[in-house]
């Protein structure tokens, strides 16, 4: 196994990184133009014949300019980013860093929630006719529900589930009914748990990125990770809740693979456990596994595998002795996808346009990171063949492996449109790469970061 140097300093990316700041803006500009043909020719689309069942494509979105509480929370959390985040992210001790981390990222997806409204923005979003909180009362006997839960998934039985119900495992759902159960039901509650669970997945990502990097790279990568434009939709769906999950049992496998946690054994374990409750809150996030994998070949070592494997089986052998069968369900979904606005949405259209939703959520630092990821993965590659990567290069492949589950989830077809959303879990690992840029300019690319972000949620009323 290869032990990570937690010593290990790069101050600066490497000699031939240091340079390419015209490209960095070329591929941010990229990005732009990406989103400008998503825009065009979505209303082009559109105008034709009304096949792509959003109503500013490339967003689920709709343009009402408007303001709200959060509109002076939100820049004031995005200048004290830009103003002190990169030196304070370089000077505080780890542990402080990691609770201020977390802290930032919690008031940034608030702030941006709020420009909407506490209703419309928190307390609404999951009580719509499509989400989770519209069937806790069928649920007053789980086993029987989740006996029956794979009957209703098609459009056509009487009591077919909502849209979102539906397309994901009963472990989403029933996340909610429990919240009811404890006397912490109702939309404000469901909303509130989804965003300070989901801000989590910032401080499970700088955990993950210290194993597997060194602490400087996460340290430069905390700033652009707690800033990002994909916070609009943290706050306003259960994907944020999803995402953390998936986050941690990425972070738990790092430290297990790298032996930098007290009890490796038990990481291994949660690891496993959280993936399975991952494959079981949505069907999509099983490839999660791509960054699991990558993970055990940063870090050369098969080691956590066996208690891994034991504790990703918990979730699964429960549910499946509770009757509900995950392989049929899957299935099922695919057909309900179909008879749905998944079998008019064009895949000609949206296999690209489901990258210009991906541009604005991770937004332009992301992009110029990803340039030089992309960039230098060649060489990262070759040096993961002789055990010598450098830090800068593990984040190289770890952002390379989230995109690849990114592009298998675009490709399959059964991501078209609502990507900004449903691809949070991929996304968050494309964030670290903006840490590949010059430290000289990094206040400037936050502050683009930032400018997204509020020009979306000003401009859009973002849909779930």
């Amino acid at each position: 196994m290869k032990t990570v140097d937690r010593t290990e300093q790069v101050i600066e990316p490497p000699p031939t990184q240091r340079s390419g700041h015209r490209r960095d803006l070329a591929a941010a500009g990229a990005g732009v133009v990406l989103v400008a043909a998503a825009v065009f020719v979505g209303r082009a689309f559109d105008d034709y014949g009304r096949v792509l069942v959003v109503h500013w494509p490339p967003l689920l979105a709709t343009w009402n300019p408007h303001v709200g509480p959060g509109t002076w929370l939100a820049p004031t959390v995005a200048a004290a980013v830009i103003a002190y985040g990169p030196v304070l992210a370089d000077r505080w001790p780890w542990r402080s860093l990691l609770l201020s981390g977390y802290a930032t990222a919690l008031a940034w997806v608030f702030s941006l929630a709020l420009i909407d409204g506490w209703e419309r923005g928190i307390a609404e979003r999951i009580t719509t006719k499509h989400e989770y909180l519209r069937v806790i009362g069928r649920f007053d006997d789980i086993g029987a529900a989740l006996r029956g839960f794979n009957e209703h998934i098609l459009i056509g039985p009487p009591g077919n589930w909502p849209a979102h119900v539906a397309g994901h495992p009963p472990g989403a759902t029933l996340t909610f009914v429990l919240l009811d159960r404890v006397g912490l039901g109702g939309g404000a509650w469901a909303g509130v748990w989804c965003i300070v669970t989901g801000a989590s997945a910032a401080v499970a990502l700088l955990v993950a990125l210290r194993a597997l990097t060194d602490e400087h790279t996460a340290r430069r990568a905390a700033p652009f990770v707690v800033l990002a434009p994909v916070a609009i939709w943290a706050g306003t769906s259960a994907d944020g809740y999803f995402t953390a999950v998936a986050a941690w049992s990425v972070a738990l496998l790092a430290l297990a693979a790298t032996r930098t946690v007290r009890s490796p054994a038990t990481a291994a374990l949660g690891a496993g456990l959280l993936y399975g409750l991952t494959c079981y809150l949505s069907y999509g996030l099983t490839l999660i596994a791509v960054p699991l994998l990558a993970v055990l070949l940063f870090t050369r070592t098969a080691r956590p595998l066996p208690l891994f494997a034991l504790g990703a089986l918990v979730v699964p052998v429960a549910f499946t002795l509770a009757g509900f069968n995950w392989w049929e369900a899957y299935h099922l979904l695919v057909e309900r996808y179909y008879q749905g606005a998944g079998g008019v949405r064009p895949y000609s259209y949206w296999v690209w346009a489901n990258l210009a939703c991906t541009a604005i959520a991770v937004g332009p630092a992301t992009l110029a990171g990803l340039r030089r990821s992309t960039a230098g993965a060649p060489g990262a590659v070759r040096a993961l063949r002789t055990g010598t990567t450098t830090a800068p290069q593990r984040l190289v492949l770890l952002a390379s492996a989230a995109l690849l589950a990114l592009l298998a989830a675009d490709l399959s077809g059964m991501s078209k449109a609502e990507t900004e959303r449903i691809w949070q879990p991929f996304m968050l690992w494309l964030l670290p790469a903006a840490a590949l840029l010059p430290a000289r300019g990094r206040r400037g690319w936050l502050a683009a970061q930032a400018i997204v972000a509020l020009a979306v949620n000003h401009l859009l009323w973002t849909g779930w």
